[in-house]
């Protein structure tokens, strides 16, 4: 199956789970997987949230951030990815001059 995120339109998620200023997100839904392409402009941020039934892998494509993970700050770059297991929380902040773009898979558990 292929899935062509580069034919849907970014949808803007102000404060998205409580995070600072928007996230922009093409995102593909089957019923129980949800794959997205997000970018966060500088200093926006996906609110910390837990994953309950569910995980999350993001691979960042571009910029530089910060992910939370439990409470926990490591800096990210292009080039490497970030995995939330279930039952826990987690948090994405573009700490960069530039935006932070992304692909996100989070399967149901």
């Amino acid at each position: 199956m292929i899935i062509d995120l580069n034919s849907m339109p970014f949808e803007v998620f102000p404060h998205f789970k409580d995070g600072e200023k928007e996230y922009n997100a093409k995102m593909w839904f089957d019923g129980t997987t949800r794959i997205m392409h997000g970018l966060l402009h500088p200093g926006a941020s996906i609110g910390e949230h837990a994953h309950i039934g569910s995980a999350e892998f993001i691979f960042v494509l571009k910029g530089k951030g910060t992910v939370i993970d439990d409470g926990e700050p490591a800096a990210i770059e292009a080039g490497q990815c970030t995995y939330c297991p279930e039952g826990h929380k987690h948090s994405l902040v573009n700490t960069g001059t530039e935006d932070l773009e992304f692909y996100a898979c989070v399967p149901k558990q």
